[in-house]
């Protein structure tokens, strides 16, 4: 289950905030910074643990940076040397992916972004540390926003470096639509050159961050990204295994959209004769299981990526959701005969029902094939 940024999302009682950070955590922060001098770790915690209560993760991150700071030098310099100083050893360079690191050592960025704006070259040079430890992708778009120039420049250097979580921030830190993070204001077509460095990464943690890069850039700019994909397939830098999986997932929203071009580079022709027939039960109440059964036929081979979108009815209008169904082969003549059962949960957080006249439509390689309407009881 998606989780907002209170950090509160999840099963009755679970708390993601209670889980990052907490006496345990905070206490283990406290020990990395015991090396400073005159550093007491007791009073530290006293100050901010009984602040946690009712925070979420970013609220917490705030309440130890304001115990942090009010403990290091005020020169930003200073302050730069002694939270490096505090960091524990880097994540292993040698993982290929989940190894995210300890939340707790976001404190680190939230510092840089509060006092070292105005030192630039400085913050930059701990931001590239403290990533090593956790990623830093929230507390470089203030700096992307006030010195664009000179943070592009910087990761023109980061995206070779032989830490695989400085390669990620260069992608992850200049994604368009961050989820979470500070809009920035740089034309998101700017990081594009350094995604061309990094698309044929060896760590999937890094090409993961590229392709959800272009998902978000797919949504303003669909054009940019089908040219970057595409020069990315002439250069062959990359298997034809990584080639196809970064393509699929740089298109996952386009293809949602049925935007010819995305399905075209996937090898999907949305002009595929198709005709189809779509059957599901008129009737149903909140909570129970809506059967869906089409058959797919052509005179031609080809291909098919066949979704499903649930039209909802709403107080207000309407609404749309697009379902995966199958990606298939068909044969001329020959009938595919594909099912689906969907329920139409009554109790989920994010997406409520109402009693009332719905659709599902079946869209096959971008395109809408068939659409029956069922009524939804309370």
């Amino acid at each position: 289950m998606a989780r907002g940024p209170d950090g509160k999302g999840g099963g009755a009682g679970f708390s993601l905030a209670d889980q990052l950070f907490n006496a345990d955590s905070a206490a283990a922060l406290a020990q990395e910074f015991s090396v400073l001098p005159g550093f007491e770790a007791g009073r530290f915690l006293d100050q901010v643990l009984p602040r946690f209560e009712g925070l979420g993760v970013h609220a917490r991150l705030e309440v130890l940076a304001d115990g942090l700071e009010a403990k290091l030098p005020n020169d930003f310099n200073a302050m730069a040397e002694s939270l490096e100083a505090s960091l524990p050893e880097p994540l292993d360079p040698a993982r290929k992916d989940d190894d995210f690191g300890r939340f707790i050592h976001a404190v680190h960025g939230v510092l840089a972004a509060r006092h070292g704006i105005d030192h630039p070259e400085r913050a930059l040079d701990l931001i590239h540390a403290a990533t090593q430890r956790f990623s830093m992708e929230y507390a470089i778009r203030p700096f992307l926003n006030r010195w664009p120039d000179l943070v592009l420049a910087r990761m023109q250097g980061w995206a070779r470096d032989p830490h695989y979580h400085v390669r990620r921030l260069v992608s992850e830190g200049t994604r368009p639509k961050l989820p979470w993070g500070i809009g920035i204001t740089l034309d998101p077509r700017a990081p594009l050159p350094l995604l061309d460095v990094l698309h044929a990464d060896d760590t999937r943690f890094v090409t993961r961050s590229v392709a959800n890069h272009l998902n978000d850039l797919s949504k303003t700019h669909p054009d940019a990204v089908l040219d970057r994909l595409a020069a990315w397939r002439s250069s062959q830098a990359q298997t034809p295994r990584e080639r196809d999986w970064i393509t699929r997932h740089a298109l996952r929203t386009a293809v949602k959209r049925g935007e010819p071009g995305a399905l075209g580079l996937l090898g999907y022709r949305p002009d595929l004769p198709v005709t189809a027939r779509l059957d599901i039960q008129p009737e149903l109440r909140i909570g129970e299981v809506l059967t869906i059964a089409a058959s797919l036929e052509s005179p031609e081979a080809g291909p098919v990526l066949v979704d499903y979108r649930l039209r909802f009815a709403r107080p207000t209008g309407s609404a749309e959701k697009v379902f995966k169904l199958k990606a298939a082969e068909l044969a001329p003549g020959k009938p595919l005969t594909l099912t689906k059962r969907h329920r139409m949960k009554g109790d989920a957080t994010t997406f409520r029902l109402h009693p009332g006249v719905h659709a599902v439509i079946l869209q096959v390689n971008g395109r809408d094939v068939a659409e029956a309407e069922f009524t939804l009881l309370a």
